[in-house]
């Protein structure tokens, strides 16, 4: 029996393997006939991505976003019980000083939970599955009842009053209402039937009305602290670029729900206000802190807080008025970020915790956000799909490979303040029980499956690439 040479068994493989996957490649056939040199296929060679390279189906991406359903579902009980006793209240509609949340994993009126609410909504309608729109109108509607028996007993004495969610009720900080407050109205206008007209007066009136500003109108930390000095957050007249997010989709969707412009007005200018003191345009990214006045600012590229900005520019720009004066500025930062962001993504498809250094870990949830935010931008064609789809989609397959079986994911960095040098930030830990990733995961996964239903993603020449809209 003749056996192929060594060499002609490499050429017959390689052929095989071409041919395997020849209408994925697009590649010219070779005009040459009969053997080819064994270099002539090296490029079909199979490889192995420690993340997986490629679109994935609907299907595929709701069987992620199904088991974080499950584990969430599990661990954010929608229950009042008796702090002393752990006994269930069912009477929801007197103020009981005993009452509490029934703990779980995490709490139910966290900014994290605000963005989780949101992208429950947003999951519920890229799959049809309606498991995780009751999940947030559910818990919604556990906030609103709250809201209506214990707010009396809150304005009567802020300082004493006892109530479950006391923190959303007399909130001191963006983190308290911002996200919830986004939640809100997008489930309202999205037709939930949850009474929200309360719980948005609250929120909303706190961040356009008591949040501390610059004297520009710029969102900030560290104001007054009423005796007469000031509060360290951590000092004075501090920007913190977290609450682009926390304080300014609120603000535009206020305007989407009254029709008042100066609400617009006022998101559109925070957005540029906060870029023109945060943002490097060298590098295409922000600096996580900064101090009105201080003549030097160390720049800490975090991702989280990029992530939140760019979270904050599309969720502005989806309720803009596309005639606003400052509309197309607004879009115009947007695409000068992820412009940025796109040359620091790793080959694993994931962003560093501090993003221009790659000695710092690869952290999950900022991650997440990108994801969503860079493929909300090419399914309302903020940005180009041909050169901006494939990174979403790696994004996401690097989210993904971070959700264990039981639907906690790994790789989350926990709650982070603010510092001027690396070692805060490269040595924060990480953890399943950071509420940091949650909601973004959701959030991608569901953007994910509108940007793989209206494009088509697939490889050539061995890169995945974009191969057109579908039909």
């Amino acid at each position: 029996m003749n056996r192929p040479k060594p060499r002609h068994r490499l050429a017959l493989a390689l052929a095989a393997a071409f041919a395997l996957d020849a209408s994925a490649q697009q590649a010219p056939a070779p005009q040459e006939k009969g053997p080819v040199a064994a270099d002539a296929m090296l490029h079909a060679l199979e490889v192995h991505y420690p993340t997986p390279y490629r679109a994935m189906d609907a299907a595929e991406v709701k069987a992620v976003l199904d088991r974080v359903f499950d584990y969430l579902g599990k661990v954010t009980p929608a229950d009042v019980i008796d702090k002393t006793t752990g006994a269930p209240i069912a009477d929801l509609t007197r103020p009981d000083p005993n009452a509490v949340l029934k703990p779980g994993d995490f709490r139910l009126t966290s900014y994290e939970w605000g963005v989780t609410y949101t992208g429950m909504l947003a999951a519920g309608a890229a799959t049809g599955d309606r498991r995780y729109t009751d999940y947030a109108i559910k818990r919604h509607q556990l906030l609103a009842t709250l809201t209506k028996t214990y707010l009396p007993g809150v304005l009567a004495d802020r300082e004493h009053a006892a109530a479950p969610i006391k923190s959303f009720l007399n909130p001191h900080a963006l983190d308290d209402a911002g996200a919830l407050c986004q939640s809100f109205l997008k489930a309202r206008m999205e037709g939930s039937p949850v009474d929200y007209k309360q719980m948005i007066g609250i929120c909303g009136d706190f961040v356009t009305k008591k949040e501390y500003r610059l004297k520009d109108g710029t969102l900030a930390r560290g104001g007054p602290d009423g005796h007469g000095g000031a509060r360290m957050r951590p000092l004075p007249d501090t920007l913190w670029l977290d609450d682009m997010f926390m304080g300014v989709p609120t603000i535009a969707y206020l305007g989407k729900a009254t029709g008042e412009r100066r609400y617009y007005d006022d998101a559109a200018r925070q957005v540029l206000q906060f870029s023109k003191r945060m943002f490097n345009p060298r590098l295409g990214i922000y600096m996580h802190g900064y101090v009105e006045g201080l003549r030097d600012h160390p720049e800490m590229h975090w991702a989280r807080a990029n992530g939140w900005a760019l979270m904050a520019m599309v969720e502005v720009l989806e309720v803009l008025p596309k005639n606003h004066k400052d509309y197309q500025a607004v879009l115009d930062q947007l695409r000068a970020h992820i412009k940025g962001l796109a040359s620091y993504q790793s080959k694993d498809g994931f962003w560093h915790q501090l993003i221009d250094r790659n000695d710092t870990y690869e952290e999950t949830s900022a991650t997440a956000i990108y994801a969503y935010a860079i493929a909300r931008a090419v399914n309302r064609g903020y940005v180009d799909a041909q050169a901006y789809g494939p990174m979403a989609n790696l994004a996401w397959d690097a989210v993904a490979s971070r959700v264990r079986p039981n639907g906690q994911i790994d790789g989350i960095c926990v709650g982070t303040g603010m510092a001027f040098d690396p070692a805060f930030y490269a040595y924060r830990p990480t953890s399943v029980k950071a509420a940091h990733g949650y909601g973004p995961t959701l959030l991608a996964g569901a953007e994910i499956i509108a940007l793989n239903r209206k494009f088509k993603f697939g490889m050539n020449d061995s890169a995945l690439m974009f191969q057109g809209a579908r039909d």
